[in-house]
């Protein structure tokens, strides 16, 4: 159930910074009310999409691809997931980890955030001081029978407004959940290795994903 309930979460983290409209510099929302507003908004399209409460899986990954990837820094939570071997990848191997990167992130949290079932968040105060540009947004996702599930949002603040770098359900980085495996696939097989291995899951969940969608 924990696991479960913390895969949800981590869904619901790569859509909760997301959607929100363009802005100028000086209309940037602060972070934490970027994160409770858009995260409202998200579990408002949840809870009226018939499709989405069906699983549908392709309908889950377009609003995710729709709303969240303006919104995070895919470029540092790759290099930050591939650790030190990042310095040792061409440009062309880093632009190619990135995109599998972001795709596996997607596709992987699609299913669970398919499964939402009516999670309440807490959104904790933020602790940070005006002048930060690097804070951390806290909520708790909450659900009758279970302990509260921890969120916690590693933002920065860019000239394009706030991205988030990183996600820590239950304590848990999502970043560092996937460094020790890739520095064990780059020590294998090399930079070109990790690529393939990423390749391989997604196009596995881009089947399951279309067979999920067949059965429907």
């Amino acid at each position: 159930m924990f696991a479960r309930l913390a895969t949800a979460a981590a869904a619901a983290a790569l859509v909760m910074a997301g959607g929100a409209r363009a802005q100028a510099p000086s209309e940037i929302q602060a972070p934490d009310l970027l994160v409770k507003t858009v995260t409202l908004e998200v579990v408002d399209i949840l809870q009226k999409d018939k499709d989405i409460q069906k699983g549908d899986r392709k309908k889950v990954i377009a609003l995710i691809e729709a709303k969240v990837l303006p919104h995070f820094n895919f470029q540092a939570m790759t290099s930050s997931a591939v650790g030190r071997n990042w310095g040792k990848a061409s440009a062309d191997q880093k632009a190619r980890l990135i995109d599998e990167f972001k795709t596996l992130l997607v596709r992987t949290y699609s299913s669970a955030l398919a499964s939402y079932s009516n999670q309440k968040f807490d959104f904790r105060p933020l602790r940070a001081k005006s002048t930060d540009t690097d804070v951390t947004v806290n909520v708790r996702v909450m659900q009758t029978g279970t302990q509260p599930v921890t969120i916690d949002y590693d933002m920065e603040k860019r000239p394009g407004g706030w991205k988030v770098w990183d996600v820590r359900v239950a304590g848990i980085s999502l970043v560092a959940n996937y460094r020790t495996e890739f520095d064990n696939q780059v020590r294998e097989a090399g930079i070109d290795g990790l690529i393939k291995t990423l390749q391989a899951k997604n196009h596995s969940l881009e089947r399951s994903s279309v067979a999920g969608a067949d059965r429907k």
